[in-house]
């Protein structure tokens, strides 16, 4: 079967339904896939942004004042970067049928946490177990 024959752009998954099914699979990965398109995007218009950007400005404070623009839009972009990363690690996922599902406990993610983040790899059970855990080592 064909991804347009499974999926329309009015879908929008319920829990009533069998979990990451074809439609799900591919609802899923076309919202990936959105995803990475306007992080890479973006990324190219900070690129251009940068090397028009490369100018000389005599005062002082200016100057300043832009290196520091460009280091906090380099410092996006680099975590930009890393969320494509997880995208495409996400984009594995569902080729590899292993997409929705907790990486500790096997279980699925819901659809709800999904839809919020959709490069999520735990259950929001052990996504705050992990998260507790972090705590309890940094307050050592």
């Amino acid at each position: 079967m064909k991804a347009t024959e499974i999926f329309s752009e009015d879908y929008s998954p319920t829990e009533d339904e069998d979990f990451m099914n074809d439609r799900q699979t591919e609802y899923f990965r076309r919202k990936l896939l959105d995803w990475k398109h306007e992080l890479v995007a973006g990324s190219k218009d900070t690129l251009e942004g940068l090397a028009d950007g490369t100018r000389n400005i005599p005062d002082v404070a200016d100057r300043a004042s832009e290196e520091t623009d460009r280091a906090l839009e380099l410092r996006t972009r680099d975590r930009q970067r890393k969320l494509v990363s997880k995208i495409d690690a996400a984009l594995r996922r569902i080729d590899e049928e292993e997409y929705g599902y907790c990486a500790v406990t096997g279980e699925p993610i819901s659809l709800k946490r999904l839809e919020a983040r959709p490069i999520a790899t735990l259950s929001l059970e052990a996504q705050e177990s992990h998260e507790r855990r972090e705590k309890v080592h940094r307050d050592d």
